[in-house]
């Protein structure tokens, strides 16, 4: 099968080829794992982190991809309750432990056992993966592999960060940047909170013509003045800057919830600025987000398929991945970019 490897750590600034296209063989499931022929893969922002080496660090060589819709091929033994043909999805928990406090009071996430797709296990830039039956999900008929994809971890983590915001119905929303997560939560709160306002920072006015065209009610520069504070934002930038400009932006008692796994260092020096009077005070929350459980993927899928939400999605070829990987590297994709063999 065609894959694209993950071999060592690479500095995009410079370096333009940091997967290398390989042809391995297909691999076989073991017990309690299926088969999946690879429809479509989604790219996400943590691939970045993992290529340049801000996540804990990936098994190398490995295939990046943890956004996959295939169809089953083959299963190993004592799985059941799958057919052969039917679409399945694998997000970014491949598996957890299953036993631990964690994992038995519902936040397999945090699970010190939690395993990473396309990370510590092979994910979906290839042909061909094999994953634990218990942690794919069916697709829902009403979306195409390449639409399905990003709903698995742009829209899964997007609807986690959504509960954890607490939002009121009525109450206003930010969201800072608006990337393939961002996107999505915009049409999911204008489902789930018909009243709420919802307020978009972004530095492309490319992006903030999109959010206005997917409704919101306000979309400006990264540290622009919103007509009004906001109860809850949502950041899912790489960046420092829009964390401090949103702690800005929140009204008393708001909550701002930072949806990435790591943070670049270009703005870092920028936290030395940072001021209890204007940033924290007023009983103002910072939450982090923390991966995803089955249930958060399940629960979003389910509603996604109610409302018929479909990502912007753009497809690639899956041979074009670097050139894919630098375009979101430098702000050039708007919506979901996906990946397809």
């Amino acid at each position: 099968m065609n894959a694209m490897l993950l071999e060592r750590v690479a500095d995009l600034s410079h370096e333009t080829q940091p997967l290398a296209r390989r042809s391995l063989p297909v691999p076989e499931p073991g017990a309690g794992e299926i088969l999946l022929r690879v429809g479509a893969c989604g790219v996400c922002h943590t691939e970045l982190d993992e290529i340049e080496g801000r996540t804990p660090p990936p098994r190398f060589p490995v295939i990046p991809g943890h956004q996959v819709v295939g169809s089953m091929v083959a299963c190993g033994a004592g799985v059941t309750g799958i057919e052969t043909g039917s679409r399945r999805g694998v997000a970014w928990i491949y598996s957890s432990c299953g036993h631990c406090d964690l994992c038995l009071s519902g936040h397999e996430n945090l699970c010190a056992d939690f395993r990473a797709t396309g990370r510590d296990t092979d994910g979906g830039y290839a042909e061909y993966m094999v994953a634990p039956a218990a942690f794919t999900y069916p697709i829902p008929d009403l979306f195409t592999d390449a639409e399905a994809a990003p709903l698995l971890c742009g829209g899964a983590i997007g609807y986690r960060s959504l509960m954890l915001a607490g939002l009121r119905d009525g109450q206003i929303l930010g969201l800072t940047g608006f990337g393939a997560s961002g996107h999505q939560v915009l049409k999911l709160a204008r489902y789930l909170y018909p009243a709420s306002p919802v307020f978009v920072f972004a530095r492309s006015e490319k992006d903030r013509d999109l959010a206005r065209s997917l409704g919101a009610d306000w979309a400006g520069d990264t540290t622009d003045a919103p007509p009004e504070l906001c109860a809850s934002i949502i950041d899912t930038t790489p960046a420092w800057l829009p964390v401090l400009a949103a702690l800005e932006r929140l009204r008393p008692g708001g909550r701002l919830v930072i949806n990435a796994i790591r943070k670049e260092n270009r703005d870092r020096e920028l936290l030395a600025g940072i001021s209890y009077e204007r940033h924290l005070w007023m009983e103002k929350e910072i939450k982090s987000v923390a991966n995803i459980t089955r249930a958060d993927v399940s629960t979003f899928l389910d509603i996604a398929a109610r409302m018929e939400l479909r990502p912007e999605v753009r497809c690639y070829p899956l041979g074009e991945a670097n050139r894919v990987l630098l375009d979101l590297r430098h702000g050039r994709v708007t919506g979901a970019a996906v990946l397809v063999p």
